[in-house]
């Protein structure tokens, strides 16, 4: 299973930390507490790697610490995520999705106790068996 680290700056905020990491721009979290804080930046960085995956985006090197600018009281602390798990929970959760049916067709399927979110998924996965 691959596993990435990569390396995060908590830095001390108003109301908590901040985070970041200097090998990914635009990759930002923040927590009330450092374990808060820590959490978050695990999920932070799964979905933004995760997102740089689905652009096609080349994942950049892990850089070791020492950085050249630290925050004054900032904390360097890896970070590790396995994006294979992070994309199988991102591909398998459950979202809504509005559909357009018959009024007779849905009072039927009420009448026989039919759960139309589970009808809809037996079939379109049965579909996608068949390509």
């Amino acid at each position: 299973m691959r596993k990435l680290t990569y390396y995060a700056v908590f830095e001390p905020a108003e109301g908590g930390y901040g985070v970041y990491w200097p090998d990914l721009p635009g990759c930002a979290s923040f927590g009330k507490t450092f374990e808060q804080a820590e959490a978050m930046a695990t999920e932070a960085l799964g979905l933004h790697i995760c997102s740089m995956e689905q652009d096609g985006d080349a994942l950049p090197e892990a850089t070791a610490p020492p950085f050249e600018e630290m925050p004054e009281g900032g904390i360097v602390v890896p970070t590790t995520i396995f994006p294979d798990i992070v994309k199988n929970t991102l591909d398998n959760r459950s979202v809504r999705t509005n559909i357009t049916l018959p009024a007779w067709l849905k009072d039927w399927a009420g009448a026989q106790g039919i759960n139309l979110s589970q009808a809809l998924q037996t079939t379109l996965r049965q579909m996608h068996d068949v390509k």
